[in-house]
């Protein structure tokens, strides 16, 4: 039986952090990842093809993270998103805030462990599959 591919976007302008997340995600079988470093880059790739989660970075040299998660909503309004952010902490007013308007579906501080950017990934996974 063939395992259906997942693909991911990938949108940080740390290298080190975009090969990171994709090795820990590329584990999954089935999944291949995206990189954007930039928010224009990011909104280039989601217009050329589907993806079945997106994680953000909070600060990227073109646009704020969770600007971008607001353009990302526009032209996919079911896409998962996680932030994932060296410059914003889970209390942050913003953070709580895009998550209790559904605009993310999780925040994961940097510097990360492995299991946290998979146990966010499979709830992000889990609740886009609760509401299709």
């Amino acid at each position: 039986m063939r395992v259906q591919e997942r693909r991911f976007l990938i949108v940080d302008d740390e290298p080190d952090a975009c090969w990171a997340l994709e090795r820990i995600l590329e584990r999954q079988p089935g999944t291949r990842c995206r990189r954007a470093a930039t928010a224009a880059a990011a909104l280039g790739e989601l217009r050329k093809g589907s993806f079945a989660l997106a994680l953000l970075d909070a600060k990227l040299p073109d646009m704020d993270g969770l600007e971008l998660a607001r353009h990302v909503r526009a032209i996919d309004g079911s896409l998962p998103i996680i932030v994932v952010s060296g410059y914003f902490y889970q209390d942050d007013l913003a953070i709580q805030t895009a998550l209790q308007q559904g605009l993310i579906q999780c925040f994961v501080a940097k510097p990360f462990r492995h299991e946290e950017i998979v146990r966010a990934v499979a709830e992000a996974i889990q609740k886009r599959g609760g509401r299709e």
